[in-house]
């Protein structure tokens, strides 16, 4: 690979004597890894029911990097049509990628803001760790890549969320002081993955750590507008460069002495940050893919100071006629079809939007005048006064919590036949002989909705999710 002078000459500065080592990186190949949904499963269980020979990412909790030598002997399945995936079971992701959202303090119950989301890595681990409770608004500017992570957590059956394609700067003004806790993974000039993505050379050529650092430095001081007080805001990148990371983070905590930066959770081969300008900026990470088996990272964790007294943070919420805040009664079809559900929907609200039906978890705050993709949990269309359950609820359920279900075994040839959105024959006894709405699973775990209609079911997973 010839990397630009320019490059060469920055990281031998900023190396050193690693220099030679890092360059030597770029023989070795990336790295593949899984990042186990532990909003669906624990790691524990996912482990005991894959018995892939997975191994695991020493920084991340729920990370294992997987080949196809250590996943099977026969081969390895193709981790992006394996029905766990389709059940939203894991996500698939480079494994310094998963060092932001580990990294980020997020309990259960707080609201989350990832400001650059897209596709959803970090997005739906974030998800994951809020556990159902609390809010998760992911952002994306672009639209055609925040559809792409609308899908990744509808996916992995997130339903405490709101998905926008905004400016920020229209976040900001919808949500001042909101947050308990930011991730803000800023554009960048991609250093860290030339060897993944070779292509991004010539975007660096043409567009280098001069352009992006001015929109880095936008985006970092509109997310702090939208921190509370004693939240946490996580800035990361993938490059190297200074210019876009230390020289961004020192600005910063120049400009809001109300923000101190604190130190990222540990661990060994991760690199300190680059202090400079009279500023320790060590307590900001590296991470080098000459010393990680990973592609390169930068990350710094800052929390905003608590103000004196006892403050609260602002409520946001939306004006009657926006149509979010109060409950409305549901359509009969709906309720009816809800009946069906063994959960206890009365914590949070329902609101229709012409025939579509959407439900507000307890904690989510819509607020007026932006771009929605998704506003909640989707439960699915009135048509003709009768109700279609949406792929996205059914993603949310345990096999529990529906009535009827048809769990298939994962050696069930049935399984891919339902992903690909074929009619699937029910064995004698299946799902009781009953007519109507079923959940179908695949070892307890839900893959979506089909009607049983004598021995067949009719498919209804999501054709724009099929198995191709």
């Amino acid at each position: 690979m010839k990397l630009p002078i320019e490059f060469q000459e920055q990281m031998k500065k900023l190396l050193k004597e690693e220099y030679q080592e890092y360059l030597e990186s770029f023989a070795r190949p990336a790295h593949s890894a899984l990042r186990v949904n532990t909003g669906k499963i624990t790691v524990e269980e996912f482990l005991e029911k894959t018995r892939w020979s997975l191994r695991p990412v020493p920084w991340v909790s729920n990370g294992f990097y997987y080949s196809a030598e250590c996943l099977s002997k026969e081969g390895a399945p193709q981790l992006s049509k394996h029905p766990f995936y389709y059940a939203g079971l894991y996500y698939l992701q480079e494994p310094s990628a998963m060092t932001p959202a580990s990294r980020l303090p997020v309990r259960p119950g707080d609201r989350v803001l990832d400001l650059c989301a897209a596709p959803g890595g970090k997005a739906t681990e974030l998800a994951a760790r809020l556990q159902g409770k609390g809010m998760l608004l992911a952002n994306d500017i672009s639209n055609s890549r925040a559809k792409a992570l609308l899908k990744n957590l509808e996916l992995q059956g997130v339903e405490n969320l709101l998905v926008t394609s905004e400016d920020s700067a229209r976040l900001m003004d919808a949500y001042p002081e909101f947050f308990d806790g930011i991730l803000l993974d800023a554009p960048c000039s991609g250093e860290g993955m030339f060897r993944k993505e070779p292509s991004m050379l010539s975007d660096w050529e043409q567009r280098g750590p001069a352009y992006y650092a001015p929109i880095q430095r936008t985006l970092i001081r509109q997310a702090r507008q939208m921190l509370r007080p004693g939240g946490y805001l996580l800035y990361s990148t993938c490059t190297f460069s200074v210019e876009e990371n230390e020289e961004v983070i020192g600005g910063f905590l120049e400009e809001y002495p109300d923000m101190e930066l604190c130190q990222v959770e540990p661990y060994e081969d991760f690199s300190p940050g680059i202090s400079g300008g009279g500023r320790d900026l060590s307590a900001c990470v590296h991470i080098f893919p000459h010393r990680m088996e990973g592609e390169g990272h930068f990350l710094a964790l800052m929390r905003r100071k608590e103000d004196s007294g006892d403050w609260q943070p602002e409520r946001k919420t939306t004006k009657e006629k926006d149509g979010f805040q109060t409950a409305q009664k549901l359509p009969e079809a709906a309720a009816e079809f809800l009946s069906h559900i063994s959960r206890d929907w009365s914590g949070g609200r329902f609101f229709c939007r012409q025939d579509q039906v959407y439900y507000l978890a307890p904690g989510v705050e819509p607020a007026a005048g932006l771009r929605y993709l998704r506003t909640g949990l989707w439960a699915g269309t009135v048509k003709k006064g009768r109700f279609e359950p949406s792929q996205a609820l059914a993603m949310t359920l345990g096999a529990a919590e529906f009535d009827v279900v048809l769990d298939l075994s994962l050696e069930d040839e049935r399984v891919c036949r339902y992903l690909k959105g074929e009619t699937v024959p029910l064995a004698p006894g299946e799902a009781d002989g009953r007519k109507g709405w079923l959940l179908v699973c695949v070892e307890g775990f839900p893959l979506g909705f089909g009607k049983a209609a004598g021995t067949m079911v009719k498919n209804k997973y999501y054709a724009g999710w099929r198995m191709v």
